[in-house]
């Protein structure tokens, strides 16, 4: 059984930790190793992660799978009905289990959303996927840059009406 433990600063590092095993395994045949780990040095540092926990009002919540945390998502609101889903991820060995769309499931009864919203590197067949399985559509392309002459280039994908 899935449950969703809500996250605060102590765990952070956990995520940080997380983040690193997951990418690793994910992320470096997409967007390469340089990139994966200037995103990682970026995004999962402790002060950028306390920032978004804090002055960006994300929500981290840890899976957790019986006694094991496979990974996490964050999420933020400004209205509490539309949510955008900035992290979405799963220990790699546990993917493909349908612990992905069980912590959607959770996560829905859990805030009720109208909406949610997220992006997704466009090569990145394997979520993509997994998002279309679970009822998201592409909205839109866009690519952002992310400095150091990296960008990210992605789907914006919605999934309306719960």
């Amino acid at each position: 059984m899935v449950h969703l433990i809500k996250a605060n600063e102590k765990d952070l590092e956990k995520i940080a930790e997380l983040a690193y095993t997951i990418w690793n395994e994910h992320y470096v045949e997409i967007v390469g190793q340089e990139q994966v780990d200037y995103m990682l040095a970026e995004i999962y540092n402790q002060n950028s992660l306390l920032e978004q926990l804090n002055e960006k009002k994300h929500e981290f919540y840890l899976i957790e799978n019986g006694q094991d945390i496979l990974g996490f998502i964050s999420i933020s609101s400004f209205n509490q009905q539309d949510y955008f889903i900035h992290k979405f991820y799963i220990n790699q060995q546990k993917s493909n289990s349908g612990i992905g769309s069980d912590v959607l499931n959770v996560l829905v009864q859990k805030i009720k959303p109208t909406s949610f919203t997220l992006t997704v590197n466009r090569q990145n067949f394997k979520s993509i996927n997994f998002y279309f399985k679970n009822k998201f559509k592409i909205d839109r392309v866009e690519d952002f840059d992310i400095g150091n002459g990296y960008q990210m280039n992605d789907f914006v994908m919605v999934r309306n009406t719960f």
